[in-house]
Parts: C-alpha cells; structure tokens; sequence
C-alpha cells in the first residue's frame, strides 16, 4: 500500500483529515515543523491524537528543506500529496512577510518538484478565500483573483499558480481546494472562535477588529475534511470553493451564539479594522456540489456547539495555550 502523504499534519486541518483517512485504514505520512506561529501546545495535542493509530508514520521536517523531503519520497511510496501546510494568517503575514514567501510559495515548489521526479501525479493543495478580496460576494472560482490584501493572499495564489505550471508543463493532476473560514474543535487559536470561548470562559475582554458587523462564511472542520478527501479524484487542474454556501453570519451574531453555549456574557472590546481584512466572505459551492458531490452539512449552531463541548472537556488545555 502507498502513503497519503499530509503536510501541516499536526495543523487544524491536516490533523483531521488525517484522522478520516486513517478511520478508512490509510496509510499516512504525516510532516509538520510544529513551528511556533501559534502556541505549538495545540499542535502536539493533535499529534497525540493521531500519534495513537498504527497506520500512522510522522516526519518532523521543514519543506523549505528539499534535501530533507527528497529522502520522504526515496523513502515511502505516495499515492498522494494533501499539501495542508502553510504559514496562515492576514495580519501576522503583514508583519512578516519573508516567512510566508518561504511557507507557502518555497515549500510547495519543492512538493511539485519532487512529484514530477518520483513519478506522484496527484496533489490536493489548500487554498483560502482571502484570494478573493476585492471581489463582490458570494465568490465563485472564474472571479480574476489579482488584488490581495495581504501577502497571506499573495503566497497563496502564488502556490495556485505555481500548482497550474506543474499541472501544464507535467501534467501533474492538482486540484486546488479554497476554504472559507474553518472552525471546529481543537481549532487554531489565532482565528476568533477559540479566542472568543477561552476569553468569554475566562472572563476576559474580547477583541474585535472592527463593529463585528463583518461577516464569514463559517465551514465546520468535518465537512472541510471531507470535501478535502474527495478532492483526491482525478479532475486535471480545478479550482474549488468549499465554503458554507449559506448567508455569511456577523461577529457579533457568532458571540452571541456562543454566550447561550457557554452560558456567560462577553465583554467586548472593539479596535479598529485592520486593512488587510476583507468585510465579508461568501463561497458559490456549486463547483463542489457539481465535481465533488460535496456540500456542508453541519450548520453554525451545531458547530459552535460541538466546538464549546470540545473546549469545555479539553478545559485544561484550552486554558495553557497561549494566544
């Protein structure tokens, strides 16, 4: 049997679909650099997690380090690359712009160099709605994505067309998947959601960017997985949004939901709105209803729910990360 191989394996998305491949009997290869862009405590969490399945192997490895990769691909055969990895984050990519170049432009230029070596003719790579600032919502894939906001958006839609020239010139099957704002349990604790419920537990003040009138197009971890996982069937180069799809839902209506769940008020700080921020997200999914036969079935009630639960029992921990 061939490896899956997942980059970002101990990220919020690598880790679960990590997880769903193993459930099916995968093999997986898991690498991660387990880098401090945000409290690593997370990280090793879900490594532990998947650390607990016998068809699972992992690599600590920066993909930046081509040498180091080659020796994965001399070493496992891939069936597969779900390229998960990147450095995430709007405002931490303004203010370190060199690192971001390095994680999400670098590292995937080495992935698409290995597979055209060693033979691997099928990538799955993670993109973002940010791509999409300046647009007019709801987003669908023809839109012409050329003003980013932020060099977040800019490495990432280098990746995308760095994967399209692999893709014309090798013939490299690639399917590029852009995720709308991703929650869920053991989510990253640099995005809102895992803010919002250790501070309003804690009963510290919340900081919003903005009146909180801004608006996301929330999509639960599990239904990302697995729109991820059908990705994997053989499309050529597509684009493809996997977003909720429904109305996109305020700050301010996500707190409140999260004040019944968790059964304590917030105190609210607004600051101001950062500029590279975009108002509002909103995926067209028909794409992924059309190629993938996938849409969301998890709504935002009953995601925050899940996601409060999780906190709540993983209390101990949630409390030790640092944001």
């Amino acid at each position: 049997m061939k490896y899956y191989l997942v980059t970002g394996a101990a990220g919020f998305i690598g880790w679960r679909v990590s997880e769903f491949l193993l459930n099916e009997g995968r093999l997986v290869l898991g690498v991660d650099e387990l880098n401090d862009a945000y409290d690593p405590l997370l990280k090793e969490w879900r490594l532990s997690q998947l650390k607990k399945y016998e068809n699972f192997k992992f690599h600590r490895l920066n993909l930046c380090d081509l040498s180091a990769l080659r020796l994965l691909f001399e070493i496992y055969p891939i069936e597969a690359v779900i390229h998960l990895a990147a450095r995430a984050g709007v405002r931490k990519s303004v203010e370190d712009p060199w690192v971001y170049v390095e994680s999400n432009i670098t590292a995937t230029l080495n992935l698409l160099s290995l597979m055209k070596e060693f033979g691997v003719s099928k990538m799955v790579l993670a993109s973002t709605s940010s791509v999409y600032a300046g647009q007019k919502p709801p987003y669908h894939e023809e839109l012409k994505v050329d003003t980013p906001l932020s060099p977040y958006a800019a490495t990432k839609r280098g990746a995308e067309l760095l994967a399209y020239t692999f893709h014309h010139l090798y013939g490299l099957d690639i399917t590029v998947v852009r995720y709308f704002t991703v929650y869920g349990p053991a989510g990253r604790p640099d995005m809102s959601i895992f803010r919002f419920i250790k501070w309003i537990y804690e009963g510290k003040p919340i900081e919003i960017y903005g009146d909180g009138t801004q608006a996301r197009d929330f999509t639960y971890i599990d239904d990302i997985a697995k729109g991820t996982l059908l990705a994997l069937k053989p499309l050529g180069y597509e684009i493809i949004n996997l977003g909720g799809g429904r109305n996109p839902v305020s700050i301010n209506e996500v707190i409140e939901i999260l004040e019944r769940y968790l059964n304590k008020k917030a105190q609210r700080v607004y600051l101001p709105f950062h500029k590279a921020d975009v108002k509002i997200t909103w995926a067209e999914i028909e794409k992924a209803k059309n190629l993938l036969s996938w849409k969301p079935e998890i709504t935002l009630e009953e995601g925050l729910k899940r996601t409060v639960e999780w906190a709540l029992e993983n209390i101990d921990l949630v409390r030790k990360v640092n944001l």
